[in-house]
């Protein structure tokens, strides 16, 4: 790995937050890191308060919407609640449907079928709203770019609304409101708002203008934290508000499809990590192996009995999907070694059974073993489906962009895409992907970087610094766990390979004699555990986190590598 150290902020502005928050210089250090420089900003990173929410109405076209919706209530039209099949999809219907259903009857949800209509708004949604005299659908995470679509709906009398945070193309669909802070001439303060986000600040602007008490909405948070944390936005802004009390609502108030899924666990308090990988890979198992619809009728349930039996389903999809993804990845990476393809600077592989819900989780293993922008096709109909993966730095939308002429459809953000095309174009966009990233991807880009905050030695981890550390949660892009460098230390001899496969490595280490030994563990790190044997000194980069053992619980470092000193 590339050790990236990040470069030391303003001594005089770490030593004043330090003075005047009575913190360490190394909790100062990390806040200044993250643009934290005063009193107030701290204050409004570690006591996130809905009252900084801006006001929805900021964004470009929300008063259309929601004068659009107010009229179809009026006039006693249907409905339709449109979302794609992935956790921020199926979480903003259960969201926006669940809210509208207390105002108004005549609502319904939509989410197409991955494997017949795939991705984002279908003719065949706009077909099923005609035939069951539906005149308003409301497209959430998904319609930002369905020119034709939305055009084809306005032909047989439905409007659209559009609730969307990808990125636009040159043209607007000629929908009743486009809502998307990635608009150019949307001037919303903050456009890094997930589909379910903008779909709650839809719900926002509605009780607004209804005078409803804000405390009415918190309990739809949960939803919105787990579409933050599983679509891998930034937490930063309003994204850290929201992800913050939807934390407190699955924490204390779960709805009843939540409470079932955390009852199949053994977890007490979820963090933004255990929704990732806990809670969200269940709701995405749904629409991945059977249809979107199971998740939405979980996360919109209110009888737990009934919650209980759709969480107990959804568990078996999971299990399915985990049988899938395993068998997958290793065709693929037989694939990648028949092919001697181990020195590309891409990875693109094609089988035309491969299981289409699992590709994307198959191209996310594949960069995690090669590090280098990933592709996943599979036969979708008469097309081939990709799912994209990218690595840090690199733009794998833009590099989609320059082969666009071998591609029917594509979309999504710089690390993840997804896109279509014809069987006989495959090998052509192959070598164009593999031509393009070998021009414009810089080298060290495909070499897995760990970024260091901060060098620290091992006395300065105490209990207070831990706990003042864990108030930086929730983690996630824009404010990512801390990780911290130590230099010359020394395993204390209980440093051994662990795993069925001895893959992990648990160590103990000290630096210099007198400073008490801290636990640590590095997984797929077993292969460095000559590194540290013998007493040889070696440095350390490492996230700090609690481990817990028969009752006890103690700090522990989470290494992410080892290298000689």
């Amino acid at each position: 790995m590339r050790w990236s150290i990040k470069p030391k902020p303003d001594a005089e502005n770490v030593k004043a937050l330090a003075q005047t928050l009575q913190i360490d210089p190394a909790i100062a250090q990390l806040l200044v890191q993250r643009g934290i420089c005063s009193f107030e900003a701290a204050k409004k990173f570690f006591r996130p308060s809905l009252d900084e929410l801006h006001d929805p109405y900021l964004m470009k076209d929300m008063d259309l919407a929601v004068n659009r919706i107010e009229k179809a209530i009026a006039q006693d039209e249907n409905i339709l609640v449109y979302g794609d099949y992935d956790v921020d999809g199926t979480t903003s219907v259960a969201l926006v449907s669940s809210y509208l259903k207390t105002l108004y009857p005549h609502i319904a949800t939509y989410i197409p079928d991955r494997y017949a209509e795939g991705y984002g708004v279908s003719y065949a949604g706009i077909d099923y709203a005609v035939d069951n005299e539906m005149t308003l659908i409301i497209a959430l995470d998904c319609g930002v770019k369905a020119i034709e679509k939305v055009a084809y709906a306005k032909e047989k009398g439905v409007d659209f609304i559009i609730c969307d945070h990808h990125r636009p193309g040159d043209l607007l669909p000629d929908a009743i409101a486009v809502l998307d802070p990635k608009r150019e001439d949307c001037t919303y303060p903050y456009d890094e708002l997930c589909g379910c986000g903008v779909g709650f600040k839809l719900i926002s602007a509605i009780a607004l203008s209804r005078k409803q008490n804000f405390e009415e909405l918190y309990p739809y948070l949960d939803l919105v934290a787990t579409a933050i944390g599983a679509d891998i936005v930034p937490i930063t802004g309003e994204n850290r508000i929201l992800a913050y009390w939807g934390l407190e609502v699955i924490n204390t108030a779960p709805r009843a499809g939540f409470k079932a899924i955390i009852k199949q666990t053994k977890k007490k308090k979820f963090t933004i990590t255990d929704v990732v990988f806990i809670i969200a890979p269940r709701i995405n198992a749904a629409g991945r192996m059977k249809h979107g619809n199971h998740a939405v009728s979980l996360l919109v349930e209110e009888d737990h009995d009934i919650a209980r039996n759709y969480a107990t389903e959804i568990e078996q999809y999971n299990a399915a999907r985990k049988e899938a993804d395993a068998l997958i990845t290793k065709e693929a990476l037989t694939q990648i070694k028949d092919n001697k393809e181990e020195d590309r600077k891409t990875t693109v592989v094609y089988k035309e059974d491969w299981h289409k819900g699992v590709i994307g989780i198959v191209a996310s293993r594949l960069t995690e073993t090669y590090y280098r922008p990933t592709l996943v096709f599979t036969k979708s109909g008469d097309m081939l489906a990709a799912s994209a993966r990218s690595v840090k730095g690199f733009d794998i939308y833009n590099a989609l962009q320059e082969c666009s002429s071998y591609i029917e459809q594509f979309g999504g953000h710089k690390y993840a895409a997804g896109l279509t095309l014809k069987e006989e174009n495959y090998e052509l966009f192959k070598s164009r992907f593999e031509e393009v990233v070998s021009r414009t991807c810089e080298e060290r880009l495909l070499i897995p970087e760990v970024t260091i905050d901060m060098t620290i030695g091992l006395e300065d981890i105490t209990p207070r610094f831990y706990r003042i550390l864990k108030q930086f949660a929730p983690y996630g892009p824009g404010n990512m766990r801390p990780t911290f460098m130590t230099q010359k230390v020394i395993d204390t001899g209980y440093g051994k390979k662990v795993g069925a496969d001895q893959t992990h490595l648990k160590l103990s280490v000290t630096q210099d004699s007198y400073i008490k030994p801290i636990g640590g563990i590095g997984f797929n790190l077993g292969d460095k555990h000559s590194i540290i044997t013998n007493k040889k000194t070696f440095d350390i980069a490492y996230a700090l986190d609690e481990n817990e053992w028969n009752g006890e619980v103690s700090l522990q470092l989470r290494v992410k590598d080892i290298k000689p000193t």
